[in-house]
């Protein structure tokens, strides 16, 4: 087993929500709050949490505007995030190769 296959997997990223995020910025390349809150099925609070410890990270720019009266959160991946994201990505692939070439044949005991 490659002592370091685990390695890869950023604890930044690992959590369910922010693993969400970083998918959608991934291929959306930038997303609002509003977007973002829709497709996570997240609560205003919960997801500002998660996107302040991914910019916090450095892995995502937030650029707060308005958009008339009303305020606007728009969330890029920095290029630290999308290295970081393929990486993470890259680690759970190795995981699942280990996985499928490792599992113990199933034996009755």
């Amino acid at each position: 087993m490659d002592d370091n296959v685990f390695d890869a997997i950023d604890d930044t990223i690992h959590a369910k929500a922010r693993l969400g995020i970083m998918s959608l910025l991934a291929v959306h390349g930038t997303c609002d709050f509003k977007f973002l809150k829709t497709e996570l099925g997240l609560t205003e609070g919960n997801l500002g949490n998660h996107i302040r410890v991914l910019e916090e990270a450095g892995y995502i720019q937030v650029e707060k505007t308005f958009v008339g009266k009303r305020p606007k959160t728009i969330c890029t991946p920095s290029d630290t995030g999308i290295r970081m994201f393929r990486q993470y990505i890259q680690g759970l692939e190795r995981i699942i190769r280990m996985t499928q070439q490792q599992a113990p044949a199933n034996e009755d005991d």
